[in-house]
């Protein structure tokens, strides 16, 4: 696992879109969460407001790549959520396994509690 201080990963996330268990997020409500990466640690913000941090690790010899993040504060304290990634250009795709299983595709359904994002790189 790569635990260096940063990462291609490192930056300013806006979430372009989202589905939980197979339900497409809304866009209005898409469009207020950021997700910031810096040097192993993750900051969510919901209309600019801290809702989750933690720290995360990286796992760049897997395919596809996995991601580990570990909640400190907000709404994932003391959870362990494994997530696989993909990385194109400006663009970044995660699909987190909210029930601590790491998912096996970037994708969602009905009865699974798989979070997938896409995110455009804002910095």
């Amino acid at each position: 696992m790569e635990n260096s201080l940063s990462s291609d990963v490192d930056g300013l996330w806006q979430i372009v879109k989202a589905e939980l268990a197979g339900e497409e997020m809304p866009a209005f409500v898409a469009e207020k969460i950021e997700v910031e990466l810096s040097a192993g640690s993750y900051t969510v913000r919901f209309a600019g407001e801290v809702s989750d941090s933690g720290i995360y690790t990286l796992d760049v010899s897997s395919d596809p790549k996995a991601m580990y993040l570990t909640g400190v504060e907000g709404a994932n304290a003391g959870r362990m959520i494994p997530a696989i990634y993909q990385l194109v250009r400006d663009r970044l795709r995660i699909c987190y396994g909210l029930d601590g299983a790491a998912p096996a595709a970037f994708a969602t359904h009905t009865g699974q509690n798989l979070y997938l994002a896409t995110y455009r790189r804002k910095l």
